[in-house]
């Protein structure tokens, strides 16, 4: 497993109580909200995804999960959730192999409250597969339960502890396989939406597809290359065009320069992305509720998810919604938006225990 650094965030005081934790089991990255030993907490993020591969002297077939698979098997790497929620019952087997080798790899005790998120999808059986995969596990004990991503991801992005809860408010989930968005009334969801046509995912094939044209098509990267250009090289505004290498078919390598083939899938995302909630989520919440919806458009809209990770996203998707709806937006956006969800999760786990 490889993990993203520890980060401390609220007090765990009370030693006697279960322990609570919050989960993200994503499309791309799962993270767990632990206790640590210092009374603080900590997240642990990995890839979502496993590879196969047969023992070289037992022949038998093993298992390689997270970081490891997606680079050492990056042709065969099987990412359980692309579609954000496990989708038959392979998905289920392979998600629920994942969870426990995960839960087993950072220790969480079989006494613990769970809370995880879940992502708004108009998939019931999907919805369902999850709370087997997590529900099922060997951990969660003392509780298990779960709340929207939308809502777990901006609580962090409203200060410490739950004032989200007891607020109106829009949040905007910007995910690797939906952008969500949502308007909540003291916890409670109003005019949820999302949509699998702008997403991370999307913009990995878009920057595979970029970088074939602006190679003149002699270079052809896969999606896992793709993902780690979008996430280590992207942007808005300092981004630098940088080199790469690919080995040629027939032996030697090609050395090539990618400018465009960054810079202008993550420009169309954000276009994209604005033009979903200002033209299809935002009229849809003002037919359905103008007073929240005049409310929510007071205060600042929380942008989460791991595209909002990209330096400069935030501060221009706020610029260009405000241009499209005519009226000054604030957005603001948790320190670590791909890890606010499990965050978000675990104050929950916090209050509930």
């Amino acid at each position: 497993m490889s993990d993203a650094d520890s980060t401390d965030t609220t007090d765990f005081d009370d030693q006697d109580a279960p322990t609570p934790v919050g989960v993200k089991l994503g499309s791309t990255r799962t993270v767990l909200d632990l206790p640590d030993e210092r009374d603080g907490r900590e997240r642990h993020s990995t890839l979502t995804c496993l590879a196969t591969y047969e023992d070289a002297i037992t022949g038998e077939e093993k298992a390689l999960y997270g970081h490891d698979a997606a680079v050492e098997y990056p042709d065969s790497v099987r990412f359980m959730l692309r579609s954000g929620l496990p989708e038959n019952d392979e998905g289920v087997a392979d998600a629920e192999a994942f969870f426990e080798a995960v839960v087993d790899a950072h220790d969480v005790p079989a006494d613990s409250a769970v809370v995880y998120a879940v992502p708004t999808i108009d998939n019931e059986a999907g919805v369902e597969n999850l709370k087997a995969v997590i529900e099922g596990s060997s951990v969660g004990e003392a509780a298990v339960r779960s709340f929207p991503e939308s809502l777990c991801g901006a609580i962090p992005a409203y200060g410490d502890g739950l004032d989200a809860i007891d607020e109106v408010f829009v949040s905007v989930n910007m995910g690797s396989t939906t952008l969500e968005a949502c308007a909540y009334r003291r916890g409670e969801q109003l005019s949820p939406f999302s949509t699998g046509s702008v997403t991370g995912n999307e913009v990995d094939r878009w920057i595979v597809a970029a970088v074939e044209e602006e190679s003149q098509g002699r270079v052809h990267i896969d999606r896992t290359t793709a993902r780690e250009y979008k996430e280590e090289r992207a942007d808005v505004y300092d981004f630098e065009p940088f080199t790469d290498v690919v080995q040629q078919p027939g032996g030697g390598s090609h050395e090539f320069t990618v400018d465009r083939g960054v810079r202008d899938p993550v420009d169309r995302y954000i276009d994209d992305a604005v033009d979903a909630v200002a033209n299809e989520f935002l009229p849809e919440l003002a037919n359905d509720h103008m007073k929240p919806y005049q409310l929510a458009l007071g205060r600042p809209i929380a942008v989460t998810g791991g595209m909002a990770c990209i330096p400069g996203l935030v501060e221009e998707f706020e610029k260009r919604l405000s241009a499209e709806l005519d009226r000054d937006v604030e957005v603001v956006a948790p320190d670590d938006p791909a890890t606010a969800a499990a965050e978000g999760a675990a104050r929950i786990a916090e209050r509930l225990v």
